[in-house]
Protein backbone atom coordinates (compact mmCIF):
# COMPACT_ATOMS: atom_id res chain seq x y z
CA UNK A 1 0.00 0.00 0.00
CA UNK A 2 2.88 2.36 0.68
CA UNK A 3 4.18 1.88 -2.86
CA UNK A 4 0.67 2.47 -4.25
CA UNK A 5 0.28 5.70 -2.26
CA UNK A 6 3.68 6.94 -3.47
CA UNK A 7 2.76 6.19 -7.09
CA UNK A 8 -0.61 7.94 -6.69
CA UNK A 9 1.25 11.06 -5.51
CA UNK A 10 3.60 10.99 -8.50
CA UNK A 11 6.63 9.41 -6.80
CA UNK A 12 8.32 6.37 -8.28
CA UNK A 13 8.77 3.58 -5.72
CA UNK A 14 9.27 -0.15 -6.13
CA UNK A 15 7.53 -2.66 -3.89
CA UNK A 16 10.90 -3.72 -2.49
CA UNK A 17 11.74 -0.14 -1.46
CA UNK A 18 8.35 0.20 0.23
CA UNK A 19 8.95 -3.08 2.08
CA UNK A 20 12.40 -1.90 3.23
CA UNK A 21 11.02 1.42 4.54
CA UNK A 22 8.16 -0.29 6.36
CA UNK A 23 10.40 -3.00 7.80
CA UNK A 24 13.06 -0.58 9.05
CA UNK A 25 10.38 1.50 10.81
CA UNK A 26 8.69 -1.52 12.35
CA UNK A 27 5.48 -1.10 10.33
CA UNK A 28 3.57 -4.30 9.66
CA UNK A 29 0.25 -4.95 8.02
CA UNK A 30 -2.66 -6.06 10.18
CA UNK A 31 -3.80 -8.18 7.24
CA UNK A 32 -1.81 -11.05 5.84
CA UNK A 33 -0.61 -14.31 7.27
CA UNK A 34 -2.52 -15.81 10.18
CA UNK A 35 -0.76 -15.90 13.52
CA UNK A 36 1.70 -18.74 13.79
CA UNK A 37 0.27 -20.65 16.73
CA UNK A 38 -3.38 -20.51 15.70
CA UNK A 39 -3.37 -21.74 12.11
CA UNK A 40 -0.95 -24.64 12.22
CA UNK A 41 -1.92 -28.26 12.62
CA UNK A 42 -0.28 -30.27 15.39
CA UNK A 43 2.80 -32.12 14.32
CA UNK A 44 3.05 -35.86 13.92
CA UNK A 45 3.25 -37.96 17.06
CA UNK A 46 6.70 -39.15 18.04
CA UNK A 47 5.25 -41.97 20.18
CA UNK A 48 2.35 -44.39 19.92
CA UNK A 49 -0.73 -43.83 22.05
CA UNK A 50 -0.17 -46.47 24.74
CA UNK A 51 -3.18 -45.40 26.84
CA UNK A 52 -5.79 -45.97 24.12
CA UNK A 53 -8.14 -48.93 24.29
CA UNK A 54 -11.09 -49.88 22.10
CA UNK A 55 -14.37 -50.35 23.97
CA UNK A 56 -17.19 -52.79 23.13
CA UNK A 57 -18.75 -50.27 20.71
CA UNK A 58 -15.54 -49.90 18.71
CA UNK A 59 -14.73 -46.42 20.04
CA UNK A 60 -11.25 -45.48 21.16
CA UNK A 61 -11.09 -44.53 24.83
CA UNK A 62 -8.22 -43.65 27.10
CA UNK A 63 -7.51 -45.45 30.33
CA UNK A 64 -5.32 -43.49 32.69
CA UNK A 65 -4.94 -46.10 35.41
CA UNK A 66 -1.86 -47.66 36.94
CA UNK A 67 -1.38 -50.59 39.29
CA UNK A 68 1.80 -49.26 40.89
CA UNK A 69 3.71 -46.00 41.32
CA UNK A 70 5.93 -44.87 38.43
CA UNK A 71 3.96 -46.95 35.96
CA UNK A 72 2.08 -44.13 34.16
CA UNK A 73 2.70 -40.40 34.33
CA UNK A 74 0.57 -37.71 32.69
CA UNK A 75 2.25 -34.48 31.63
CA UNK A 76 0.73 -31.21 30.47
CA UNK A 77 1.42 -27.48 30.36
CA UNK A 78 -0.93 -24.75 31.52
CA UNK A 79 -0.72 -20.97 31.21
CA UNK A 80 -1.40 -18.60 34.09
CA UNK A 81 -1.77 -14.84 33.72
CA UNK A 82 -0.22 -12.81 36.51
CA UNK A 83 0.28 -9.11 37.13
CA UNK A 84 3.82 -9.40 35.78
CA UNK A 85 2.92 -11.39 32.65
CA UNK A 86 2.27 -14.97 31.72
CA UNK A 87 3.74 -17.95 33.55
CA UNK A 88 3.74 -21.49 32.24
CA UNK A 89 3.51 -24.50 34.52
CA UNK A 90 4.46 -27.96 33.31
CA UNK A 91 3.34 -30.59 35.79
CA UNK A 92 3.75 -34.35 35.84
CA UNK A 93 1.14 -36.41 37.66
CA UNK A 94 1.47 -40.04 38.71
CA UNK A 95 -1.70 -41.85 37.59
CA UNK A 96 -1.45 -44.35 40.48
CA UNK A 97 -1.34 -41.91 43.39
CA UNK A 98 -2.84 -38.86 41.68
CA UNK A 99 0.03 -36.75 43.02
CA UNK A 100 2.14 -34.21 41.21
CA UNK A 101 5.58 -35.82 41.12
CA UNK A 102 7.42 -33.04 39.32
CA UNK A 103 6.84 -29.59 37.93
CA UNK A 104 8.59 -26.66 36.36
CA UNK A 105 7.64 -22.99 35.98
CA UNK A 106 8.97 -20.54 33.40
CA UNK A 107 7.97 -17.33 31.68
CA UNK A 108 8.42 -18.98 28.26
CA UNK A 109 6.79 -22.13 26.95
CA UNK A 110 9.89 -23.85 25.61
CA UNK A 111 10.98 -27.47 25.58
CA UNK A 112 13.26 -26.82 28.56
CA UNK A 113 10.09 -26.31 30.64
CA UNK A 114 8.96 -29.89 29.95
CA UNK A 115 12.48 -31.31 30.31
CA UNK A 116 13.00 -29.62 33.68
CA UNK A 117 9.68 -30.99 34.96
CA UNK A 118 10.70 -34.48 33.82
CA UNK A 119 14.13 -34.15 35.46
CA UNK A 120 12.51 -32.97 38.72
CA UNK A 121 10.07 -35.88 38.69
CA UNK A 122 12.81 -38.42 37.97
CA UNK A 123 14.94 -36.99 40.77
CA UNK A 124 12.02 -37.17 43.23
CA UNK A 125 11.01 -40.73 42.32
CA UNK A 126 14.39 -42.39 41.79
CA UNK A 127 14.26 -45.42 39.50
CA UNK A 128 11.69 -44.61 36.81
CA UNK A 129 12.84 -46.99 34.06
CA UNK A 130 9.90 -48.34 32.07
CA UNK A 131 7.48 -45.64 33.21
CA UNK A 132 5.05 -44.54 30.47
CA UNK A 133 4.92 -40.74 30.08
CA UNK A 134 1.69 -39.69 28.31
CA UNK A 135 1.36 -36.22 26.78
CA UNK A 136 -0.50 -34.32 24.10
CA UNK A 137 1.10 -33.40 20.78
CA UNK A 138 2.61 -30.13 21.98
CA UNK A 139 5.89 -29.16 20.37
CA UNK A 140 7.61 -29.24 23.77
CA UNK A 141 6.85 -32.95 24.09
CA UNK A 142 7.92 -33.70 20.51
CA UNK A 143 11.27 -31.89 20.81
CA UNK A 144 14.58 -33.72 20.56
CA UNK A 145 15.68 -32.54 23.98
CA UNK A 146 12.55 -34.04 25.61
CA UNK A 147 12.98 -37.30 23.70
CA UNK A 148 16.61 -37.49 24.84
CA UNK A 149 15.53 -36.94 28.46
CA UNK A 150 13.02 -39.79 28.16
CA UNK A 151 15.64 -42.16 26.78
CA UNK A 152 18.23 -41.05 29.34
CA UNK A 153 15.86 -42.17 32.12
CA UNK A 154 14.79 -45.27 30.10
CA UNK A 155 11.17 -44.10 30.07
CA UNK A 156 8.56 -44.84 27.41
CA UNK A 157 6.71 -42.03 25.65
CA UNK A 158 3.02 -42.07 24.79
CA UNK A 159 1.23 -39.40 22.80
CA UNK A 160 -2.49 -38.77 22.37
CA UNK A 161 -4.49 -38.28 19.19
CA UNK A 162 -5.27 -34.94 17.55
CA UNK A 163 -8.36 -33.36 19.06
CA UNK A 164 -8.35 -35.52 22.18
CA UNK A 165 -8.70 -32.60 24.55
CA UNK A 166 -9.38 -34.86 27.52
CA UNK A 167 -6.04 -36.64 27.26
CA UNK A 168 -4.26 -34.83 30.06
CA UNK A 169 -7.16 -32.59 31.06
CA UNK A 170 -7.46 -34.32 34.42
CA UNK A 171 -4.03 -32.98 35.31
CA UNK A 172 -5.28 -29.48 36.14
CA UNK A 173 -8.82 -30.05 37.38
CA UNK A 174 -8.43 -29.05 40.98
CA UNK A 175 -6.89 -31.94 42.85
CA UNK A 176 -5.45 -31.07 46.23
CA UNK A 177 -1.83 -31.31 45.06
CA UNK A 178 -2.54 -29.04 42.07
CA UNK A 179 -4.01 -26.43 44.42
CA UNK A 180 -0.96 -26.62 46.71
CA UNK A 181 1.43 -26.20 43.79
CA UNK A 182 -0.51 -23.28 42.37
CA UNK A 183 -1.09 -21.61 45.74
CA UNK A 184 2.59 -21.87 46.66
CA UNK A 185 3.68 -20.29 43.40
CA UNK A 186 0.99 -17.81 42.47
Amino acid sequence: MLADEARDNGEAMSDRTAWWIASSNGWFSTFGKPKRGKARKPGPPVHDDLCAVVDEHGRVRHVFAANAPNELWLVDITEHKTAEGKLYLCAIKDAFSGRIVGYSIDSRMKSRLAVQALENAAAMRGDVAGCVVHSDRGSQFRSRIFLRALSRHRMVGSMGRVGAAGDCQSLFTGSCEDQVVLAGVF
